[in-house]
C-alpha cells in the first residue's frame, strides 16, 4: 500500500509542475495583453489630447470671430 501512495504522490508532482507551467502560461500572456492594452490606452490618450487641444483652439477662434463680427456689420 505504501508503494501506491508513492506513485499516487509522484503523479500529483508531475501533475502539479504541469500545472504551474499552465498557471505560468497563462500569466506570461495575461502580462502581454495587459501591456497591448496599456499602449493602446497611451496612444488613445494621446489622441484625445491633441484633439482637446485642437477643440480649445478652434473654439477660441471662433470667439474671436465673433467679437469681430458685430464691429464689423455695424455702419
Amino acid at each position: 500500500m505504501d508503494l501506491d501512495m508513492q506513485v499516487e504522490a509522484g503523479t500529483g508532482s508531475e501533475d502539479n509542475c504541469f500545472g504551474e507551467a499552465k498557471h505560468s502560461a497563462t500569466l506570461d500572456q495575461s502580462n502581454s495583453c495587459l501591456d497591448h492594452l496599456k499602449e493602446n490606452n497611451d496612444h488613445l490618450h494621446t489622441c484625445l489630447q491633441e484633439l482637446l487641444e485642437s477643440n480649445w483652439q478652434m473654439h477660441l477662434e471662433f470667439q474671436q470671430q465673433l467679437r469681430q463680427a458685430p464691429g464689423d456689420a455695424s455702419p
